[in-house]
């Protein structure tokens, strides 16, 4: 296992998600302040999102201005969410594994009386025949 790695691909996929966060604030700011340029950068976006570095790029090329907008956005959700973002990884990650193994607890013992297996069943004719 390569942490190093990991994190850095882990890095790279939240500041893709922070500039996705940051389009989508823009995006709403100028459907309040210019529909026609939110119309167009809607468009523009859509598919292009998965990697925020290259969708950057990409912006840059068309319209600069959008581009630094999106990029100042991003950079002040990022200073905003980093100081709590790690204890909250850990906490939300700890939690959702501990309800998983609750959930997979409760599937793996549950007694489906409805359709008992042939071994339940022939487990209770059993215990009737010693109770005879």
């Amino acid at each position: 296992m390569n942490l190093k790695q990991i994190a850095k691909d882990t890095a790279k996929t939240l500041q893709s998600y922070l500039t996705y966060q940051a389009l989508k604030t823009v995006l709403a700011q100028l459907g309040e302040t210019n529909p026609p340029l939110e119309l167009w950068l809607h468009n523009f976006s859509a598919d292009k999102i998965q990697d925020g570095e290259t969708y950057i790029q990409q912006l840059f090329r068309e319209k600069p201005d959008l581009a630094l907008r999106i990029m100042t956005v991003r950079e002040h959700i990022a200073e905003e969410v980093a100081d709590f973002l790690p204890e909250m990884v850990r906490t939300g990650i700890m939690q959702a594994n501990m309800e998983q193994r609750r959930q997979h607890l409760e599937r793996i013992t549950q007694i489906n009386l409805s359709d008992p297996s042939p071994d339940t069943e022939q487990q209770t004719i059993s215990d009737q025949s010693n109770e005879q």
